[in-house]
């Protein structure tokens, strides 16, 4: 299968270069290019892209509204959004994955990193493992801005116990692998119960399980870090 990918960025040179890097791989292809938010949002709904490859700092609409508009379509619930920007400071990742994006890169990354993330979060998982993005999500998701509600608790009331149970050490930034070992289950297991978590959640993919197991309670901050 082809992961189809849009391109939004406002450099031509930047997406001409990323375009030929995905048209090199035989399992990708560049679909349209959008040189701001409101380009990226009308090219969504005309190429249904699996990934939108996005920037933050755009003319107009930016990035981050991009990223929201596109989330919030229903008509685009198979479309992903990978965040590429050169401006990767806490409250741009916490935007970032609070409006819906699936992964969050800096543009310094090498060519094998970007093809590799394309790939996990086309494959619906999300780019959360490293320790410096966890306790970004611990700082940030779990202290809304003044006056934001968090999810009712009531959101996780269709889960069992286990799923509660996966689903909150995915939020801590654990593998299938680490929780299949924690909790002496096979890793197909682990996948079944984050798919039905995901599911009765309506959540489109790993990162927005993370925030929702932050916004209910179902996990609670650490201290942040220093």
């Amino acid at each position: 299968m082809t992961i189809r990918v849009l391109l939004a960025d406002d450099q031509a040179l930047l997406r001409g270069t990323f375009r030929l890097l995905i048209d090199s791989c035989a399992d990708m292809e560049v679909v349209g290019e959008a040189a701001n938010g409101r380009e990226a949002v009308d090219q969504a709904r005309t190429h249904r892209p699996d990934i939108v490859l996005m920037d933050i700092r755009m003319p107009g609409m930016d990035g981050l509204a991009a990223t929201a508009a596109i989330c919030d379509d229903l008509e685009l619930t198979g479309t992903r959004i990978l965040v590429l920007t050169m401006f990767e400071t806490e409250e741009y990742v916490a935007k970032a994955l609070q409006v819906g994006a699936s992964g969050f890169l800096g543009k310094y990354v090498t060519t094998d990193v970007l093809l590799a993330g394309i790939r996990t979060v086309a494959a619906g998982e999300s780019l959360l493992s490293p320790g410096a993005t966890r306790a970004l999500i611990t700082r940030f998701l779990a202290a809304p801005a003044p006056g934001a509600l968090l999810a009712p608790p009531e959101r996780l009331n269709d889960l069992t116990p286990r799923e509660r149970e996966v689903a909150a050490l995915a939020a801590r930034g654990k593998s299938n692998n680490d929780i299949a070992e924690e909790l002496f289950l096979s890793v197909l297991t682990v996948r079944s119960h984050i798919q039905r978590a995901l599911t009765k959640l309506g959540a489109r993919d790993r990162a927005q399980l993370v925030v929702i197991a932050y916004q209910t309670g179902l996990v609670r901050p650490t201290s942040p870090p220093s």
